[in-house]
């Protein structure tokens, strides 16, 4: 398309799940439906970036891979604009220095929470309260200020969250993390404090010693008929100021500005997935029909959880288990007016759907049939799919086998420090506390919860019929 004088090449790049996903309204119709508009199917090389005046819209994991694309092409310039900012954690923590020593690891972030006692055990209203993630979050800002000089995220010095956004309760992490060298170029300055510990952050050598940046700013609020860009005018970001009074002329702009549901190919009579009331599966008037990987981890993948989901809605269609009405208390806490209202604690989300199709064990149950190998992967262990088919309807001969060596190795992989800090600290911390919520109960101090609906928990209407639901967990699998 043509702006005025200038030629612009516009990519949308939305993060799309699955195919009942559309486009998230763009701000520049002209750009919508230039005749030079491609999907992210049609990207396929950097060198489409290559020596081009690259403008990203939005600050996504696929945001941050188009940007460090650009760079390696040998963009001319790349400037990456958005609203609000992020939480940059690369994928696997293991670039650090502290007290002058390098660390290694290969062990990814969401394999770093513990099942006892922050997933399994947990009070209901303690998982209510969310005080497992405000004070992870807590102990985690300050870590990573010691270790890389900021709280905005793990070395990120730009595009920090609000204060009263910050943390795993509110955000999905990013993990694309390749590009952050390039974003904190303008910004990152030598802390003595950090340099005198011997602490730092340690970026890839080839980043490290490139003299290359990546702008960043605010939205745009208009592209003029020269074809520069006007930018929303935030004086409280320290990245407008910088370039708020530099003329920014992309000729290329790459939406990567997210997706919405959208099911509007399916029947009215049909819920759709922001109409599921339990589990954000179904909707308790008909089960029969269920929405499998519509919900987003903050941090961890989507495909463990559509394995637990299904495992879930066949138990319940098939009699196994009753129809769950208690509250949930695993969302992220979105505001009314986001966009994505179906973000999820992995963790808790996890461990929600096995304890409600009778898959999640109990520690002695687990002691006396597998041992304490398995019981110790279990309680040092992250929410793996594995865990919830030891024992109950899901039942894996392979399970306890797996247990014990692949799940063990991520556990071994944190070191004795690792799984002090990470494990055994919290343990005792939230065991202490998970048992003064019991024992509050158990006086009346603590109310009963209402059920999120109007059900039977023993009957519920599939295709017309009405199935019972046996409270014994007898095996699914052959």
């Amino acid at each position: 398309m043509r702006t005025g004088q200038t030629s612009m090449t516009v990519l949308i790049l939305p993060s799309l799940q699955g195919c009942m996903s559309a486009l998230t309204s763009l701000k520049y119709p002209e750009l919508r439906t230039s005749k030079e508009t491609s999907s992210t199917s049609q990207y396929k090389h950097r060198t489409q970036l290559a020596n081009r005046r690259v403008l990203i819209l939005g600050c996504g994991e696929t945001a941050m891979d188009i940007a460090y694309e650009a760079i390696k092409a040998n963009a001319q310039s790349v400037t990456m604009c958005f609203r609000t900012g992020f939480l940059s954690f690369p994928k696997v923590l293991n670039r650090f220095q502290v007290f002058g020593k390098t660390t290694g690891g290969s062990l990814p972030i969401d394999g770093l929470i513990t099942n006892l006692f922050e997933t399994a055990y947990v009070h209901r209203a303690i998982a209510k309260s969310r005080l497992r993630w405000f004070v992870s979050d807590f102990a985690i800002k300050r870590v990573m200020w010691s270790l890389t000089g900021t709280q905005a995220g793990c070395n990120q010095h730009v595009g920090g969250l609000p204060s009263e956004r910050l943390g795993r309760a509110y955000v999905f992490l990013n993990k694309s993390h390749k590009a952050m060298p390039y974003l904190n170029r303008p910004y990152k300055k030598r802390d003595p404090v950090l340099e005198f510990m011997g602490n730092k952050y340690l970026d890839p050598p080839e980043d490290a010693n490139s003299d290359r940046w990546v702008d960043t700013c605010s939205f745009p609020s208009s592209i003029n008929a020269d074809g520069t860009v006007a930018f929303e005018p935030r004086p409280d970001r320290k990245d407008w100021r910088r370039l708020k009074d530099t003329p920014v002329k992309p000729d290329c702009v790459v939406y990567c500005t997210g997706y919405k549901q959208d099911f509007n190919w399916l029947s009215p009579s049909y819920p759709t997935a922001d109409q599921t009331n339990i589990r954000n599966i179904i909707k308790h008037d008909q089960p029969s029909i269920a929405y499998i990987g519509f919900v987003r981890p903050g941090v961890g993948a989507i495909p463990p959880i559509t394995g637990q989901q299904a495992m879930w809605w066949t138990a319940l269609i098939l009699g196994k288990m009753p129809l769950p009405t208690d509250p949930p208390h695993y969302h992220l806490l979105a505001s009314k007016n986001s966009r994505i209202q179906y973000g999820v604690d992995h963790s808790a989300y996890m461990s929600t759907l096995a304890r409600d199709f009778g898959g999640a064990p109990g520690l002695l149950e687990l002691w006396q049939e597998h041992g304490w190998r398995v019981l110790l992967a279990y309680c040092f262990g992250a929410s793996f799919v594995t865990y919830y088919r030891l024992i109950g309807p899901f039942r894996s001969a392979a399970a306890p086998e797996i247990a014990e060596t692949e799940l063990m190795q991520t556990i071994k992989r944190r070191g004795v420090a690792g799984n002090f800090f990470f494990g055994v600290v919290p343990m005792a911390f939230y065991g202490i506390i998970n048992l003064a919520a019991y024992l509050l109960e158990l006086v009346g101090l603590i109310p009963a919860e209402e059920s999120v609906v109007a059900a039977d928990n023993e009957a519920t209407k599939v295709n017309g019929e009405v199935i019972s639901h046996s409270r014994e967990k007898e095996s699914l699998i052959e």
